[in-house]
């Protein structure tokens, strides 16, 4: 049935804007601000778009919520207070003590969609993780995708199922306990179906970051821009129900202003939290190595929950596959110290000299003042694995032993731990970078881009994936067949098993940096953690290794193969395995 609606865009660029709506179009009004709005009788699903200056052609809404034909074709309405929650009993949960699931909808399943990702969410319950974290899931051009090249924020991408199936996966995911965070880009748009330009000053004068023009966080007209983004934060955390964000390279987010843009998104989120009774979490992802960004505002940082620690990542990587180039140069060069330093300080480069940046980088975390959970964990992501030349996980490098070796270490740590999908089983599927631009310069710019970059390192072009190439896409997608063969079998029951250990020992959620302590032996390639009264001892030689501890040792309360072999203080460990110990 068609009521009266107000349309209204925030469009300072063109002179006129009129609005299409169900094919009529009518003169739109300007308003201080450069706000322009028409009311006008539309139904609840009607189609519309923005006719700017003197162009016939109709452009998406900036904040459309619907995209039923791809970012170039109309937007539809689309009210997301229509749909009935089943999460009433749901009170949120901190980030504090739980553990990440990295997820990327079109490729969790066959189907690719987010209805198809729900039947699958029994498995991460059994398997004990506590949040799953969706790559971006705003409007792309195509039909699969990272999600990195969005241009629509407030879209859901219509392949994966649109608004309505995102809320049926919160509302699914709530019901099992399970926590959502969504991961958002604000820092630039992607190459094909990016209009906002034509209505608002989206990008800064002359700025620039990895991916393109920087977004206009502190130049002329950057109030509307920040308010664009900082509500597009908060839809997702009260329309979708979310239960965090985690903020993709805000490294990049360059803002000049006294109170920085994070520091006002998550003042922002903080009130909302408040307001709706339960827990809301940001994540950034930074490489500044900068313990501000996740320090309290009362105590002089931007109040941001918690961040990625790629260096726990880099340290771990490199001890377990001796790799050493590129950005891994300093960790490979450190060995065992290098890990032990982050999993005692969060950071590597802390300060120190970077060789791959040639110059010094980071600062300290202050283990007094910041606890462990607010650095996040993991061995494999994404980035780390979409980002080598053909996309190969870890699993197609490491021994099965070692796989758990590094399981152990990452769920064991004082971090938030998280894992990337299909890492629990130690995945054999490859994770590539894929893409489906609908204009053939734009996809053929983009292969050979990708194939460009890793010539560059030594790589034959004919082996790094052609992004466009459908089967790019198909070959990432999980095989759900291997949780139920070897070597596959034994390592979800591991990772299981050390999700359940997790959960149980408080020791092992223990935030506290100050209190963790490592011992190491680089020549003979041990590492023991110090978690309270349990041990992690790791053993990455190919022979078993004696290891004296300080103290004797009561109880092995989990062990990747073969049990430890205990005899007072010291604990012989097989090759290329990992326990736990309680000491008496």
């Amino acid at each position: 049935m068609s009521a009266a609606v107000e349309f209204a865009v925030w469009a300072p660029v063109p002179e006129r804007v009129r609005v299409q709506v169900d094919g009529s179009v009518h003169e739109m009004r300007r308003e201080e601000g450069g706000w322009w709005r028409a009311e006008v009788e539309a139904g609840p699903e009607a189609d519309y778009g923005f006719l700017l200056g003197d162009d016939d052609t109709p452009r998406p809404d900036p904040r459309s919520r619907r995209q039923p034909e791809g970012v170039h074709g109309l937007s539809r309405r689309h009210d997301p207070a229509s749909y009935q929650w089943g999460d009433r009993a749901w009170t949120g949960r901190p980030l504090a003590g739980g553990v990440v699931y990295e997820m990327h909808v079109g490729t969790f399943t066959p189907e690719g969609t987010l209805d198809a990702a729900v039947a699958r969410l029994d498995h991460l319950v059994d398997l004990g993780v506590d949040f799953v974290e969706l790559l971006p899931v705003n409007g792309f051009d195509g039909t699969h995708n990272w999600g990195y090249d969005g241009v629509l924020w407030y879209t859901v991408q219509e392949s994966y199922g649109g608004p309505a199936a995102y809320q049926r996966f919160v509302d699914a995911c709530h019901q099992r306990g399970l926590g959502v965070l969504q991961d958002v880009v604000y820092n630039h748009l992607g190459p094909s179906g990016n209009y906002l330009p034509l209505f608002m000053p989206i990008f800064s004068e002359g700025g620039a970051n990895t991916w393109g023009s920087s977004v206009n966080l502190s130049g002329p007209d950057s109030d509307e821009v920040r308010r664009y983004i900082i509500d597009n934060a908060l839809m997702w955390l009260h329309d979708m129900h979310v239960d965090g964000l985690r903020l993709d390279a805000v490294h990049a987010l360059v803002d000049e202003r006294a109170i920085h843009v994070l520091e006002e998104m998550a003042q922002e989120v903080d009130r909302l939290s408040v307001a709706e009774g339960r827990p809301l979490t940001l994540i950034a992802e930074s490489d500044l190595n900068d313990p501000r960004m996740v320090t309290p505002r009362v105590a002089g940082g931007l109040g941001i929950s918690a961040q990625w620690s790629d260096d726990f990542h880099h340290a771990l990587h490199s001890v377990l596959t001796g790799e050493g180039q590129g950005y891994y140069g300093d960790f490979a060069a450190a060995g065992l110290a290098g890990l032990a330093r982050t999993l005692t300080g969060a950071y590597f480069h802390d300060g120190a000299w970077s060789s791959f940046r040639r110059r010094h980088h980071g600062r300290p975390v202050d283990t007094a003042l910041l606890p462990g959970w607010k650095f996040l964990g993991y061995l494999q992501d994404h980035d780390q694995i979409g980002n080598r030349a053909v996309g190969d996980r870890i699993s197609a490098s490491l021994s099965p032993g070692l796989l758990a070796v590094g399981a152990t270490l990452v769920l064991t740590s004082p971090f938030t731990p998280m894992l990337f999908m299909g890492e629990e089983w130690g995945a054999a599927t490859p994770w590539q970078f894929f893409t489906s631009h609908t204009d053939p310069e734009i996809g053929r710019a983009t292969a050979e881009g990708r194939k460009g970059e890793f010539a560059e390192h030594g790589w034959d072009a004919d082996e790094v994936p052609d992004p466009q190439d459908p089967e790019t896409f198909t070959r990432s997608k999980l095989d759900w067949s291997e949780p139920e063969r070897e070597p596959h079998r034994t390592l979800l029951a591991a990772t299981r098993a050390l999700l359940r250990l997790r959960h149980q020992h408080p020791d092992l959620v223990d935030p506290d940096l100050s209190r963790v302590h490592v011992s190491w032996d680089d020549a003979d390639r041990w590492l023991v953690v110090h978690r309270g009264s349990l041990r992690v001892v790791a053993n990455l030689a190919d022979v078993p290794r004696e290891i004296d501890l300080d103290g004797p040792v009561a109880e092995v309360l989990f062990a990747t193969g073969e049990l430890p072999h205990l005899d007072g203080r010291t604990v012989t460990v097989p090759a290329e395995s990992a326990a736990v110990l309680t000491t008496a």
